[in-house]
């Protein structure tokens, strides 16, 4: 009888038993795993599955028909457990299942070779069967990874295309943000959802420029410039460049080559002034002047380009030749350095966000870098005078007078909190307001002063003319997780239940968290609960009993993690990411570092960065791009005469232990990926979000950004699968109806319909791009353009220094 049944399997045999191993595999794989994974209190799942592949690899070896309905009764149970776990989330039940389902195919179509092994040859039709059934649910799943699959759809047209008002088109690109307050918006219509398929390319600039890193290095992350015919933009070495709207054409060039020794080297935007221009005068009652200005006799730049560079210089440029402004300075430059005390490394105290121009002064902040060194360059805000360059105010957080005038040799606090991002301006009440970080170190607190802890991560409003403070809000309390207010804020009518608006401030942060704040006190106009959260064992830390959750805003990417939440492209590194998981300490949003391992999600690198907002006015809607990346952290006793850090992101990516400076500790601290190097949490890792402010919740949210350009280990996976990556720079929405957005992983400009968060046009671009696109309408040829500087995208290494501008088609 063995006989027969050998004869009658033949050369079958080596499939059999390669399928067993396979199987084997399988199931020691997850015993093993969901041994460790119950040891820390985790799913009995794996471990339950195990043996069943297990038994099932043994019974297939031995050509046994019970060992297939082994493995298909796990599999149906596996399907079970998932749909508990993560009901019909799409890539919840892919990382659970598809593996399996595609395993369990083989397993359905081995079933009659196993039959005529027992001598029932007549079984082998449901094998047959449920082998191909399991293939078209698995071609099924494989496909739908191509597709988008909202995190919420919209459940009606969220906004509504709305006539552009005589007199109302926008002119001019004249700030970062298009506006003074940051609001990202172009009253332009000229493209629109039903004709944008025809975007193409108008023309390509290559300015040569061309960043060389990745990273902490030099990186470009422009938003371009137009005042009237002129396009300005600065390259990653601060060098300006002025092109023809409509050609491209280079018109004139200043170089500036700056350089802090290949970190964090970028120009992420300009300022521009008119000296003819009128200026807009303040109207909100109690509101101080705006000082007046005028060119000295000799004559100057009537038009002039504002920039902050790289190694803390402002400068100040003819508009229309590109030649220094001889009055502004010395010959056109203010060293942003005075005043500040040591900077052991250029790196530690730079410019990266443009700069502000509030009436008629520039407002500046500058970037300290992080986690190097209590001992560090201060946070001081200052105000120059647009024409001369002359110091206005300061505003220095380390003084309980920040305006106080400094005594003779001496200099500005040092190591107080710090404002790196864009700073937005109110003409009406002329004021400016100001995202502020956290003092020196991020990461440990014990070191600082109340004052640290009252400015740190905060929102601040300061007269434009004096520099005085008008009020602040704190985001974070002693902030323990370089949860910085990262962007520029955004000016806002608030619409109230009863019609009427009220002028906010609109912030979102690295937390995930968004505020809305009345512009003229800095009280929430939306619900802010103080929450107790769980404080470490950090010695000299103070410790806030509180934090804040504004939860009458969306909070994005900001959940809590579960165990059901860790994912990975296969069961197998998903049980790795659960063991990592359950195998840290986590309470939340605000899990406080300390010497064990702990997470911190979303990390510092957002939540939500410095590419800010862009916002539908018309509609009051806020569109929000967001990352989705968790940190482990550990504090460990630092080292003797350890080296410090350079001022880049060595901290965020694993780069061992980096001194805290002037502190007892080091820091540990590195992305939590899979062994894939995929994020251990659920997708989408990036979305982009539309929040109606007048139910204040999502109307829709998107991923964006495939792993066509990406994936393991930099290994470009050439797959435009809809996976959502984490973003990085900003988006402009127009009255057209559309957000243009292009900071994904992947090398595309992308173009959303406002309404659903559909995507109804995308262009390849050359190389990945961190900038934010705007859009403008020539006037000369009543053209409008949507441009964008694609330099790179964040983790890829190709680089590039192309500026490429679209339109639609002449009209014949």
């Amino acid at each position: 009888m063995e006989k027969q049944k050998s004869s009658s399997i033949g050369g079958w045999r080596a499939w059999l038993l390669a399928l067993a191993l396979l199987l084997l595999a399988t199931g020691l794989y997850f015993v093993i795993g969901g041994a460790v994974l119950l040891s820390r209190g985790g799913s009995w799942y794996f471990v339950i599955a195990g043996v069943f592949f297990v038994a099932s690899a043994v019974q297939i070896a031995r050509a046994r028909a019970s060992g297939a309905w082994l493995y298909l009764l796990a599999l149906a149970g596996t399907v079970a457990w998932a749909l508990a776990e993560v009901g019909f989330d799409f890539w919840g039940l892919i990382s659970r299942l598809l593996a399996l389902v595609f395993i369990g195919a083989l397993v359905a179509f081995t079933l009659p070779l196993l039959g005529r092994a027992e001598g029932r040859a007549a079984a082998s039709r449901p094998g047959i069967v449920i082998g191909a059934v399991l293939v078209v649910l698995g071609l099924w799943g494989f496909v739908g990874m191509f597709q988008k699959h909202p995190e919420v759809a919209a459940a009606a047209p969220a906004a509504n295309q709305v006539p552009i008002a005589p007199g109302t088109e926008q002119k001019d690109w004249a700030h970062y943000g298009n506006d003074a307050g940051t609001q990202r918006f172009a009253a332009l219509d000229q493209i629109t959802p039903e004709n944008v398929k025809q975007l193409a390319v108008a023309w390509t600039f290559q300015h040569g420029d061309v960043p060389q890193s990745t990273g902490a290095g030099a990186e470009d992350q422009l938003t371009p410039m137009q005042i009237g015919d002129k396009l300005f933009i600065c390259t990653p070495h601060n060098n300006v460049i002025a092109l023809d709207v409509d050609s491209g054409k280079q018109l004139w060039r200043r170089d500036f080559n700056a350089s802090v020794g290949g970190v964090w080297e970028r120009c992420r935007g300009l300022a521009y002034f008119d000296v003819n221009a009128a200026i807009a005068a303040p109207t909100v009652a109690g509101s101080t002047p705006v000082t007046p200005v005028s060119l000295p006799a000799s004559g100057g730049c009537e038009r002039r380009v504002v920039m902050n560079t790289i190694d803390a210089r402002l400068v100040a440029i003819n508009a229309d030749n590109g030649e220094m402004c001889a009055e502004f300075g010395n010959q056109g430059v203010v060293d942003l350095t005075a005043n500040m005390g040591a900077v052991a490394n250029k790196a530690y105290y730079t410019m990266t966000s443009a700069p502000t121009v509030a009436g008629t002064t520039i407002v500046v902040g500058g970037r300290v870098a992080d986690n190097v060194q209590v001992d560090m360059p201060g946070g001081v805000m200052r105000g120059f005078d647009v024409v001369t360059g002359a110091m206005r105010w300061h505003f220095d957080p380390g003084t309980q007078d920040p305006n106080a005038q400094l005594e003779p040799g001496k200099d500005f606090h040092r190591s107080t909190p710090n404002v790196w991002a864009g700073i937005s301006y109110d003409p009406a009440m002329n004021t400016v307001f100001l995202p502020v970080g956290s003092a020196s170190v991020d990461l440990y607190g014990g070191t600082r002063t109340a004052l640290d802890r009252k400015y740190g991560a905060s929102v601040l409003a300061l007269d434009a003319s004096t520099g005085k403070e008008k009020w602040v809000y704190q985001t974070v309390h002693n902030d323990l997780w370089d949860f910085d207010v990262p962007m520029a804020p955004s000016l806002i009518d608030f619409p109230k239940a009863d019609g009427s608006k009220v002028p906010a401030v609109a912030v979102a942060t690295k937390a995930g968290q968004i505020y809305v704040l009345d512009r003229a006190t800095g009280k929430p106009l939306t619900a802010v609960e103080e929450r107790e959260v769980k404080p470490g064992h950090i010695a000299n830390e103070a410790y806030s009993k509180t934090q804040p959750f504004s939860v009458g805003m969306p909070q994005i990417g900001a959940q809590t993690l579960t165990e059901a939440d860790m994912w990975g492209a296969t069961p197998f590194d998903q049980l790795l990411c659960r063991i990592a998981f359950k195998g840290m300490r986590y309470d939340g949003l605000y899990t406080v570092p300390d010497t064990d391992k702990s997470l911190s999600f979303p990390g510092s690198l957002g939540g939500m960065n410095w590419g800010g907002m862009s916002t539908d006015p018309n509609n009051h809607l806020l569109f929000i791009n967001d990352m989705r990346l968790g940190l482990w952290v550990t504090m460990v006793e630092q080292k003797e005469k350890a080296k410090l850090s350079d001022g880049g992101e060595s901290p965020n990516a694993g780069m061992g232990e980096v001194p805290l400076g002037g502190t007892p500790y080091s820091v540990v601290k590195n992305r939590f990926l899979s062994p894939l190097q995929i994020p251990c949490q659920k997708p989408p890792f990036g979305t982009m979000t539309a929040v109606d402010l007048k139910t204040q919740k999502v109307a829709w949210q998107v991923p964006l950004g495939t792993v066509q350009d990406t994936g393991p280990f930099g290994i470009k996976m050439l797959l435009p699968m809809e996976v959502g990556m984490p973003t990085l720079g900003g988006s402009v929405a127009t009255q057209g109806g559309l957000v243009f957005f292009a900071g994904t992983q992947d090398y595309y400009l992308r173009a959303l319909e406002s309404a659903t968060g559909k995507e109804v046009w995308k262009q390849r671009l050359p190389v990945g791009s961190q900038g934010t696109p705007i859009t403008y309408k020539s006037p000369k040829t009543g053209k409008q353009y949507v441009v964008i500087s694609a330099g790179g995208a964040r983790q890829s290494p190709d680089r590039g220094d192309y500026v490429i501008a679209y339109a639609l088609p002449d009209k014949r």
